[in-house]
């Protein structure tokens, strides 16, 4: 059985994320289903989420790692339109039920790092 403690995981380089610009995608285990995930920088900090939309349970973006809206202020659902804060995941219109699965990150030293926990664990290879 894999072990759950949570760890931090290497996600990318903090120069790969730029404000309002492309998210770097990873994968995850998410309750026991493997899923993409995606971090972003918004207001000069890294943030990340499940790729999934809250109103049906499908990926977000329109584009190739691209989530924001033209004017850098929201992450949105290609398709159904829903919107969330970059900075929460919070639901900020739109048919959104909740807000999007965040994940714990940091930052230091140059490099971006999510958090594992009980129910959110690297993919096995």
């Amino acid at each position: 059985m894999p072990d759950i403690a949570s760890r931090s995981v290497h996600l990318c380089a903090s120069s790969e994320l730029q404000e309002g610009g492309d998210a770097v995608p990873f994968d995850v285990v998410h309750a026991g289903q493997t899923c993409r995930a995606f971090a972003v920088r918004y207001q000069g900090r890294p943030h990340a989420y499940l790729n999934r939309c809250t109103h049906v349970p499908m990926e977000m973006d329109y584009q190739p790692n691209r989530f924001f809206d033209d004017t850098g202020r929201w992450l949105l659902c290609a398709t159904h339109g829903a919107a969330y804060r970059p900075d929460s995941g919070e639901c900020a219109g739109g048919p959104c039920r909740g807000g999007l699965v965040k994940i714990a990150i940091s930052e230091e030293s140059g490099v971006v790092r999510w958090h594992t926990g009980p129910h959110l664990q690297p993919v096995e290879f």
